[in-house]
């Protein structure tokens, strides 16, 4: 995962104070509670009838329940793509909502007004809150080997844990279209319609977007796509290796540029740093820049940064958005591989230097 991801000393910070308080009595509450409904119903996308409900996840533990669920949390991104697939979540956590209240990337399509809000940054998490929508599942995607679970702090994930079976989907060191099929799996199992006219169509426009991209790549080798991320004190070039969507324009033939394994140490794999004096130490032709909210863009860095104006692909006008954390349903991931070849292929190669 790309540099605007949180430290690794932060990555697993503290609860909100007081997020845990009277967390026993909620628990007892929701323990005792009968859900309305639980049996003889169809699920929101409609598909399945309620009844013993089981999904195998990538950490391979299964989650059961004796009805398909119907108050799932999950990740945002997560809610996100079940949502296309018409599954909704009656919470969520992770980025949702910007400082001025709008949906922030990660919420697609969804309504943010109405949904709860378990917590929108990284180490907020309530467990009080969680504990009061009794959960059914909580779901979230995974980006180590460990299955460990994205946004759902570690301290206190024995607790979180305790109160509804979970489900991992891993978005760790494969392509994309691995995680494109386990969500989808995932929202049949809670009911969606995946046979639907609009399912189909997703997936088959998101098909041709792959097989674009593919003969744009090959018929435009020497234009260097390079990927990063911003912050203010650092500039992050991630390689192709471990992210979903990276590892799938690379198969697909697109030149991104690599920083050598031994700069990448550090970040575990995932990305190089570089201070911004030296910005300008690979050759691009095309720059991809994270898009999510935690991460400096474009517009800031134009102002702010005068080693970032310098660099050709940014005097050319060649800086395209990455979508970093994908919302894996065809229906969104189809145009990230639009856009990608759009971009390659209107790209003019560029001297360093210019």
């Amino acid at each position: 995962m790309p540099q605007s991801r949180p430290s690794q000393l932060s990555r697993r910070g503290m609860l909100a104070a007081g997020g845990a308080l009277g967390l026993t009595a909620v628990l007892a509450a929701c323990g005792s509670e009968k859900r309305d409904g639980e049996k003889g119903e169809k699920t929101k996308g409609g598909a399945a009838e309620s009844g013993p409900w089981s999904f195998k996840d990538d950490r391979g533990e299964t989650a059961k329940r004796d009805a398909t669920p119907k108050n799932i949390v999950a990740f945002t991104g997560v809610a996100a793509a079940l949502f296309d697939y018409g599954i909704e979540c009656k919470g969520v956590f992770g980025p949702t909502k910007t400082k001025d209240g709008k949906a922030d990337v990660q919420a697609g399509d969804m309504d943010v007004s109405k949904l709860t809000v378990i917590g929108n940054e990284w180490g907020r998490f309530s467990v009080e809150k969680y504990a009061s929508l009794a959960p059914d599942v909580l779901i979230s995607t995974m980006f180590d080997a460990k299955g460990t679970l994205w946004y759902v702090p570690e301290e206190p994930s024995d607790k979180i844990l305790k109160l509804a079976p979970s489900v991992g989907i891993s978005v760790y060191d494969r392509q994309m279209t691995q995680p494109l099929q386990r969500i989808l799996a995932l929202a049949e199992s809670l009911g969606a319609d995946v046979k639907s006219d609009k399912v189909v169509k997703a997936k088959k426009r998101f098909e041709d977007a792959s097989e674009r991209l593919r003969e744009v790549a090959k018929a435009h080798k020497d234009i260097k796509v390079l990927v990063g991320s911003a912050s203010q004190e650092l500039f992050y070039v991630s390689g192709s290796n471990l992210s979903a969507d990276l590892e799938y324009f690379k198969a697909l033939g697109v030149n991104i540029i690599e920083p050598p394994e031994k700069a990448k140490k550090g970040s575990g794999g995932w990305f190089e740093n570089l201070s911004w004096e030296n910005v300008d130490q690979y050759d691009a032709d095309l720059i991809m820049m994270d898009n999510r909210t935690s991460a400096l863009q474009p517009a800031v860095l134009d102002e702010s940064k005068p080693t970032w104006r310098k660099l050709p692909a940014v005097k050319a006008g060649q800086v395209i958005p990455r979508v970093t954390e994908p919302i894996f349903s065809y229906d969104k991931c189809a145009p990230i591989l639009e856009d990608l070849a759009d971009a390659i292929e209107k790209a003019k190669k560029l001297k360093k230097g210019a």
